[in-house]
This record gives structure tokens, C-alpha cells and sequence, in this order.
């Protein structure tokens, strides 16, 4: 199939978050030159422009990029990712740099259709304790400013935090309710090898939340924001009608896409290449080669299969059973075997004659679940 979406990971922050593990450059605007130089290299290998249905810059932070860079990288992605009728062109978005309305008109004139806010909380001791640099306040005014012209507003929000109270959570969740966003990401914090917050946890300095209460915060964003018409499409997802993701919808459905900048993927459906996750070293792979591929995989049916399975799981929708087997070419149960009906007996999947979706059991330990079934 022909790729027709495509993300494009602009490595740039002011900051890096203690709690953040992506692939990012903080204090390296120099760069940033040579990484319109290096992107511009990188698309031209598609020989011609490709147009698309949904396009995706996520980071690091793209708005953190001046003024005259984001239209410098806006014009190129124009030229070679140019959108079809009624395509979805999402950015993720630093409240911060939203409050230069510059940046709003640059976007708006580039048919910026979605943005993303990293908002991540709205409390004043959550905002410290996630190193963010803006307040409640900034958020709300920036929402103010985007109203008259985007078509779809999402929010991420960051619930499980030490020494969060289920209080805490609800007040995050409800603000942004009073906002009127059309959409929410919602992730329990998690402490990754490398970041801060992992090794102030490892000294002893911060403390995870316990499970039970994380959990709480988990099923108590379901309830709410489903009392709000939101629909619960995926894990860490929910959307008003008319409003879910896209592009992300291209992942969880196993469709191609483009993938360009540092550690982002490309998927041809049968092959996987990922770009180096050093920015220094993707640019180096640019240079040199012509191209910034780190590494690269060929599927198997086998492999392509699972992935399929438990990426697919991710939706609240599930998979329809026969869908899955015409389009991977084997049975869900050839495929999981025991494994399966075990975690259906446990209740953490359910199963009827045409479908297998999670329960709700099932969606408050999905990770571990995801590795049972890649290992069956």
C-alpha cells in the first residue's frame, strides 16, 4: 500500500521535562538550521510530492521554533507533503510559545487544522514537579486565541504523580472540561531509564504513585469524561464526536507512513526503517549518506501479525476476528493460542463470536498485557 501519512519529529525544546525520554535537543537552537537543511535533504529523497490525508509534527516542541522557522519548515513540508481535500494537519504546541500570536497566523496560513497543548497538568505543584514553564493561566488565554481558527483542540494531561490525590486529578480533568477541548490524551506517569525522574527515584528522591491510586485516577478519567460525551477510542485517548486523532488511527490500523527527522519511523507494512535517535548523529547519517536511517527490519508475517494484534487491541473497539485473519492471514487463536482463553478466563479480554477487545479490567494493565501476547 502507498504510504499517505506522514509524521515529522522536530527534536527542538527549551527544556528538557525531568519526566521525558524522547528523542530531544534542549539548548540547541543553533541547530536548528541545519536541521531544516538535513529535513529538506531527507524529503527530497521522495523523488516527488506526496500528497496525504493526515500529517503529524510532534517533538520535542515544533512551536518552539522562531517565527521565520516554523514558516521556513512549514513551506517545505508544503511543497513536498502537500494535503489532500479535507486532510488533517496536526502540530503538538508548548502553550508558551502560543501566547506569540506571530505563531498562530504562520500556522493558521499553512492549514494547521489540529493542535496538540502539552498542558499537562493545570495545579501549581504538579506544574513544578513536571518541570513545566507555563501556568493554568496561559493555557486558558492561549485556548482564547485558538478558537476563532482551529478546527480541532486536544490536550494532554499526565495523572499518577508522586503524591497526587484523586482530588488533584479530577480538578486537572474538570478545567479542562470548562475549556471545551475537543479532545484528550490522558497518561499515567511512568519513570523511564534515563530520564530525571528516574534517578531521583533511584536516590530515594521521588516516589512513584502506588498502583491502587493511579488505577483510581484511570477509571475515574473513563467515567468523567464519558459523562461528557467523550468517546474512550483508545488506552490513553478519548474524543467528542467527529474529533478523534487521525493520524493516530493510521497506526492502530496498521496503515503505511512517512516517517522523516530524528527517531522517527517509516512503515511500508512489510519493513520498518527508524531514523538515528541522536539529532547530532541524524544530521551526520544526512551528510554523508544521504539519508538518516539508524536501523532497519523486514516483518514477517508472523511478526507483522502480532503487532497487528496488539496494536489493533489498543482501540476500545477491538478487532473483528475475521478482519484480522483476512488481512493477517492467520486466526487470532493460531496465532495466541492458550495464551489467549487464559486472559479471557481472567477477564482481562472479551471475546464474542465475531470480536476480541479489552475489558475494563484489561485496560488497567494493557502494557503487561501487550507483552503476553508478543511472546505467545
Amino acid at each position: 500500500m502507498e504510504a499517505r501519512s506522514a509524521y515529522v519529529h522536530i527534536p527542538f525544546c527549551r527544556h528538557r521535562c525531568g519526566y521525558c525520554n524522547f528523542t530531544l535537543v534542549a539548548g540547541r537552537d543553533r541547530w536548528i538550521g541545519r536541521f531544516l537543511r538535513s529535513l529538506a535533504t531527507e524529503l527530497a529523497l521522495l523523488k516527488t510530492p506526496r500528497p496525504i490525508d493526515t500529517l503529524f509534527l510532534g517533538g520535542g516542541t515544533p512551536t518552539h521554533l522562531s517565527t521565520a522557522q516554523l514558516d521556513d519548515l512549514l513551506n517545505l513540508l508544503d511543497h513536498w507533503l502537500p494535503r489532500r481535500e479535507h486532510a488533517e494537519f496536526s502540530v503538538e504546541a508548548n502553550p508558551t510559545d502560543l501566547m506569540d500570536e506571530q505563531k498562530h497566523a504562520v500556522l493558521r496560513h499553512h492549514g494547521v487544522t489540529r493542535l496538540s497543548l502539552g498542558v499537562q497538568s493545570f495545579q501549581p505543584r504538579k506544574l513544578r514537579l513536571l518541570e513545566r514553564d507555563h501556568q493554568a493561566s496561559e493555557v486558558k488565554k492561549v485556548v482564547d486565541l485558538l478558537r476563532p481558527w482551529i478546527a480541532s483542540l486536544s490536550m494532554d494531561l499526565i495523572f499518577g504523580t508522586p503524591e497526587e490525590s484523586l482530588e488533584e486529578w479530577r480538578s486537572d480533568l474538570d478545567q479542562a472540561l470548562e475549556l471545551s477541548v475537543d479532545h484528550l490524551s490522558t497518561y499515567g506517569l511512568t519513570f523511564e531509564k534515563g530520564t530525571s525522574f528516574w534517578t531521583r527515584r533511584s536516590r530515594g528522591d521521588l516516589a512513584e504513585l502506588d498502583e491502587d491510586s493511579a488505577a483510581d485516577c484511570y477509571e475515574f478519567t473513563i467515567d468523567r469524561l464519558t459523562e461528557h460525551q467523550f468517546q474512550h477510542y483508545e488506552v490513553s485517548n478519548f474524543a467528542q464526536p467527529g474529533h478523534r486523532c487521525r493520524h493516530n488511527e493510521v497506526y492502530w490500523s496498521g496503515q503505511p507512513f512517512f516517517g522523516f527527522g530524528p527517531g522517527a519511523a517509516s512503515y511500508t507494512g512489510t519493513q520498518r526503517d527508524v531514523n538515528h535517535r541522536s539529532t547530532f548523529q541524524y544530521f551526520k547519517l544526512i551528510e554523508s549518506l544521504g539519508h538518516g536511517v539508524g536501523e532497519s527490519e523486514r516483518l514477517t508475517n508472523l511478526d507483522r501479525a502480532k503487532e497487528r494484534l496488539v496494536i489493533g487491541l489498543r482501540r476500545l473497539d477491538g478487532w473483528n476476528l475475521l478482519q484480522f485473519e483476512k488481512e493477517c492471514g492467520v486466526s487470532v487463536d493460531d496465532l495466541v493460542g492458550a495464551r489467549l482463553d487464559r486472559l479471557v478466563e481472567m477477564g482481562y479480554l472479551i471475546r464474542t463470536n465475531k470480536t476480541l477487545k479489552l475489558s475494563r479490567s484489561g485496560l488497567l494493565i494493557s502494557d503487561s498485557l501487550w507483552s503476553e501476547l508478543l511472546e505467545s
